[in-house]
């Protein structure tokens, strides 16, 4: 994390304040990968509007600054993501190369769970109807 930055959550909503576009997802329902952008953009009304008619956390995902603990999956104790944590415990690795990513240097996942969040990060959808048993495992705020 750069002294100016904020710790940055890759899977944030596009209403969070300081949420910025990272990525576009691409592939299948059933294999969801996404497509890094080189920069993060702005989130705009028109920019949201794109994802109609399914909700702009299904198509694209965003960042921001972490929530701590305004976030269900932050472990105020340990001061750590357990979704990150879970991700990496879950899922499987869907890249054996770290994907170009522009908020590496900031990231929650990054910083906490290094590589092994990364070869994952890919595959998650932030609202994904559609989730793989390991990535429902992983987002289940009472699995650990």
């Amino acid at each position: 994390m750069t002294s100016e930055n904020p710790v940055l959550c890759p899977s944030a909503q596009p209403e969070w304040e300081g949420a910025q576009v990272i990525g576009v997802m691409t592939g299948t329902a059933d294999q969801p990968e996404m497509a890094y952008l080189h920069a993060p953009q702005p989130v705009t009304e028109q920019l949201l509007e794109l994802a109609g008619p399914v909700s702009p956390a299904e198509v694209f995902r965003f960042s921001a600054p972490c929530a701590c603990t305004g976030c269900g999956h932050y472990a105020e104790a340990e001061s750590k993501c357990r979704l990150a944590e879970k991700v990496v415990r879950f899922t499987p690795k869907v890249t054996e190369q770290l994907p170009v990513c522009a908020i590496r240097a900031d990231c929650r996942w990054w910083l906490q769970e290094g590589r092994s969040a990364c070869f994952r990060c890919p595959q998650v959808v932030t609202n994904n109807l559609k989730p793989t048993e390991d990535m429902r495992r992983a987002a289940d705020y009472g699995v650990l």
